[in-house]
């Protein structure tokens, strides 16, 4: 029996909880055989072995799974030392770069592992050019073995997602403004105190979708009412039925949550820091991270100036509409092709 030349790690495609890891990792998971049925086939490990149990099996059992191809594709930061040529995604450098929102042993974990493993690919993919230099600059690889693919939309977001199942779940009676990430520290959710004060004068709320990781340490007494980890299924409502969002974090590879609101109509406030002002273009009000009074002010706005919020709406639409997944699959796909012939070195 042939053997398909591409394995895919589908290890974070498994996991219950979704954040922007298990999204990139579930979608191409789908797409990049829908592309080519003969090129690639999914490597599943059993439900249990999704999170920390799961490195021996990523380690270990993955390699030998993966014989007979000659390329494993890892999505989600990490890969088997052994095995077939990786092409590995690294979505950015955010435990060398804030090593106080992590836990010691992951730090550890990550700083041994991840330049090894970096070095080691045949192919490097980052999301965005700011990914792509922090990569090459903390993991000390060549900027040109590093292709930037940037991450997609799902067609499931949009500003005609029912809201009503979300708002009586979550019990939202008033209109709110809305956070989504997970719980750690460089999400910087304490720059919202001050929004939150001007935004509950307005009668406005500010709720924060996202769980906690093990490993990740999360700032204690934010001003965002937090909803916990919201179900795949719910979130298109949850967004869609936002007045705003509000992206306040200090390092980002991508922002995969602004593209998100921008496609579901959601007018959005983000940093402008890391990749954000490269992921928003200008279809988002940009303000300092360090900043509370002007979050409070861009947010203000974005929830009550009807003109800013038409604008925004348009320009965020738009620019979603850009990206999609089906191109980060054909991107993929052709990253990994010229690895096969031999175009890439």
């Amino acid at each position: 029996m042939t053997v398909a030349p591409v394995a895919i790690d589908a290890r974070a495609a498994v996991r219950r909880e979704v954040g922007g890891v298990e999204r990139v990792a579930r979608e191409m998971a789908v797409r990049l055989p829908a592309l080519h049925p003969e090129r690639y086939r999914v490597l599943r490990p059993p439900a249990p072995l999704a999170h920390r149990a799961g490195h021996a099996w990523e380690q270990l059992v993955l390699p030998v799974a993966a014989r007979g191809s000659s390329v494993l594709y890892c999505p989600a930061n990490l890969a088997p030392f052994a095995g077939p040529r990786t092409a590995l995604v690294i979505n950015d450098a955010a435990a060398i770069r804030h090593p106080e929102s992590y836990s010691r042993s992951y730090l550890r974990w990550q700083q041994a592992v991840l330049p090894r493993l970096a070095r080691r690919a045949r192919l490097v993919i980052a999301p965005s050019e700011f990914s792509r230099r922090e990569i090459a600059e903390t993991l000390d690889i060549a900027p040109e073995r590093i292709v930037v693919v940037a991450h997609g939309v799902s067609e499931r977001f949009s500003p005609e997602a029912a809201t009503n199942r979300v708002r009586a779940a979550f019990g939202l009676d008033r209109p709110y403004v809305l956070v989504v990430g997970t719980r750690i520290a460089r999400k910087n959710l304490h720059a919202l105190a001050d929004p939150a004060r001007r935004l509950a004068e307005l009668g406005f709320d500010l709720v924060a979708a996202g769980s906690g990781r093990g490993y990740m340490k999360a700032e204690a007494g934010t001003s965002a009412r937090a909803l916990g980890y919201v179900p795949e299924e719910m979130l298109p409502g949850l967004y869609a039925g936002a007045s705003a969002l509000a992206m306040p974090s200090v390092y980002e590879g991508f922002g995969l949550p602004c593209l998100e609101a921008m496609a579901s109509g959601v007018p959005v406030v983000a940093a402008a820091r890391a990749a954000l002002p490269e992921t928003c273009g200008d279809a988002a009000l940009l303000v300092d991270p360090d900043d509370g009074v002007a979050i409070a002010d861009a947010l203000v706005r974005a929830v009550t100036d009807e003109a800013t919020r038409a604008t925004l709406r348009a320009a965020g639409l738009a620019r979603a509409a850009t990206f999609t997944w089906e191109r980060t699959a054909r991107l993929t796909d052709q990253a990994i092709a010229d690895l096969l012939d031999g175009s890439r070195p």
